[in-house]
């Protein structure tokens, strides 16, 4: 109960900053970016391009990290989903762009980092980087930082140079977020038992020739 009231926290504080990066008119990276520039293309509702994008990323999930790491991914992803929507309801309110992508930046890098440690994500390149970081000992900021710097990248002529800019500065600081937490999110979770095993006797067999 204690490790799903924290799951909560974090969506709330990632919800902060993706709300902080709307109203700067900043760009978002991650696979909620990418189904947002989606949705403009094919004229469709975000939730329905959000799920269908983060299917492939549940199944390799549930054989590589196993099925608690998942269910609790699928429920941190409905959880930030349901947060973001009370935008709605809120008063109307604007930040500059330079300042949204500071504040914003870092409370989604809080949150992810809080989440990652309670072994749950927000799907898509969160898992995948949580997986490389394990099996290779790669740095999760650096992968996520990759994956949101394509999706900016991709939609950066739609907002103008400026704002663009902004955007990359977001992800670049959210990646040092994760990154700067590594360590402990390293020692929090595990990959299934026998991926790591499998892992490990590849690793003996390498040793040995």
């Amino acid at each position: 109960m204690k490790r799903m009231f924290l799951i909560l926290t974090a969506c709330l504080i990632t919800s902060a900053g993706v709300l902080t990066l709307r109203h700067s008119h900043v760009l978002t990276g991650g696979t909620a970016g990418l189904s947002l520039s989606l949705t403009y293309v094919f004229h469709s509702s975000f939730a329905i391009i959000f799920f269908l994008i983060n299917i492939p990323f549940y199944v390799f999930s549930f054989i590589r990290m196993g099925a608690s790491f998942t269910l609790s991914t699928i429920f941190a992803v409905t959880a930030l989903t349901f947060f973001t929507s009370v935008d709605h309801w809120l008063p109307p309110v604007s930040f500059s762009p330079f300042a949204g992508a500071i504040c914003g930046g870092a409370l989604i890098g809080f949150g992810l980092s809080l989440m990652f440690y309670y072994q749950a994500s927000l799907g898509g390149a969160n898992i995948l980087a949580l997986f490389m970081q394990k099996r290779y000992g790669w740095n999760p900021g650096t992968v996520n930082f990759a994956f949101d710097f394509a999706v900016v990248l991709a939609g950066i002529f739609s907002v103008g140079v400026q704002k663009g800019l902004c955007s990359i500065l977001s992800i670049a600081i959210t990646g040092l977020a994760v990154g700067f937490f590594k360590h402990k999110i390293k020692s929090s979770y595990s990959l299934k038992p026998d991926l790591l095993k499998n892992f490990t006797s590849g690793q003996s067999q390498e040793a040995s020739s």
